[in-house]
């Protein structure tokens, strides 16, 4: 199959899904175009099969902001025509489904192109309910030939709030692969990171208000007060401030946490970790938890969302209520309380993760895109016509 692939560049679990889903593509004989405004950041090297196609941003003076959804769809149609694509494969309905169904607008009834929106999340549960696109992101699911979710949570949601028909919406999970989320692969940084054997507790995120970071350093301080700790941030965004905030408000220095920022070696991050703190407000999934869990890191997060599908209670990990910070803490001590106990849940999270393997998932959206492209022409996954 030749397919086309959008997604957000930077950093984030849509872009990372939809470039590593590209590139398994790729290596299992498929021919993959990706079309953004930037190399997606996980797209390290050059890769046989894989073409990147950057979107040119339009300069005028006319325009106060640039046109990017049209000059996306106007790439799409460019692309999709010259290398004849089957499928478009969008991933964030807004404005990548818009733009894709602009561009199939414009082929017209004679190239058969068919388009797939991957739902991630906040394109639902934040960006889609805004009163302005509700409409538009409605209307641009609706018009997509296939649909896909991260988790029976974003299923539900979208639904729920969009009126979706639940039998159109196809449940294919993120995915892990296992070989490079393998902490037996990478050399030891510990001393680095923890110099006084300190245990490593982690959090990598995007910084948004969602994450509620506060509440990572909250916990992280009531555990340092049992066990020599040290909490490492990777990433960056608008809360970083606010965790550093807190960090200072309880008298924790730069011995006690380190901010990392944004950095691409997240495998070889976790390698170094002995916890995983997500105290998320919603999850559509959990990417990042599930990174962690293939490096056999236990996880305490909070039970939202799509993190209740992905973390598996007293296994891999603990899951709490949304703000429950004590109890995060006692879920994080009673895991790091000896070597034995930190080793069942490490060996736990490590077996869990095995039901998300890159190898189980992949073929299911080759399954997926063969199902589309059977579809009668002019119909949709409704089986009726549009």
């Amino acid at each position: 199959m030749k397919i086309g692939i959008t997604c957000y560049p930077t950093y984030g679990g849509s872009g990372a899904i939809a470039t590593e889903l590209g590139m398994a593509l790729a290596s299992r004989g498929h021919e993959v175009h990706f079309i953004t405004y930037a190399q997606p950041f996980r797209l390290p090297h050059f890769l046989e099969r894989v073409y990147f196609h950057e979107v040119e941003i339009v300069r005028y003076p006319l325009f106060e902001h640039s046109p990017y959804p049209l000059s996306l769809a106007a790439a799409m149609h460019e692309v999709a025509e010259r290398e004849q694509l089957d499928i478009l494969h969008v991933h964030y309905a807004i404005p990548h489904a818009t733009s894709a169904w602009i561009a199939k607008e414009m082929l017209g009834d004679r190239h058969g192109l068919k388009i797939i929106t991957t739902l991630h999340g906040t394109d639902i549960t934040l960006v889609g309910q805004e009163r302005s696109f509700e409409q538009i992101t409605r209307f641009s699911i609706e018009r997509s030939d296939g649909i896909t979710a991260v988790s029976d949570f974003l299923r539900r949601e979208t639904v729920t709030h969009f009126g979706i028909n639940s039998e159109r919406i196809e449940v294919i999970p993120n995915f892990v692969d296992l070989n490079v989320y393998d902490r037996s692969r990478f050399a030891d940084h510990r001393n680095a990171l923890a110099p006084e054997g300190e245990k490593l507790v982690m959090h990598i995120s995007n910084f948004r208000s969602v994450k509620r970071v506060r509440d990572v350093v909250r916990t992280f301080d009531r555990i340092r007060r049992s066990i020599p700790a040290r909490l490492v941030f990777v990433g960056d965004g608008p809360d970083r401030p606010e965790a550093a905030a807190e960090a200072d408000a309880r008298g924790l220095t730069n011995e006690d946490i380190v901010f990392l920022g944004k950095q691409d070696s997240v495998a070889e991050l976790l390698a170094c970790a002995d916890l995983f703190l997500l105290p998320s407000e919603s999850e559509s999934f959990g990417l990042s938890a599930l990174e962690a869990m293939a490096s056999g890191v236990p996880v305490v997060a909070t039970a939202t969302g799509g993190l209740t599908e992905v973390v598996a209670e007293g296994v891999g990990g603990h899951l709490l209520p949304v703000g429950d910070v004590e109890g995060m803490a006692e879920a994080s001590l009673t895991i790091l309380a000896d070597q034995a106990s930190w080793s069942r849940y490490s060996e736990g999270a490590r077996e869990a993760a095995t039901a998300f393997r890159v190898e189980e998932v992949v073929p299911m959206y080759e399954r997926y895109y063969e199902r589309v492209l059977n579809q009668p022409s002019g119909s949709d996954m409704r089986g009726g016509a549009r």
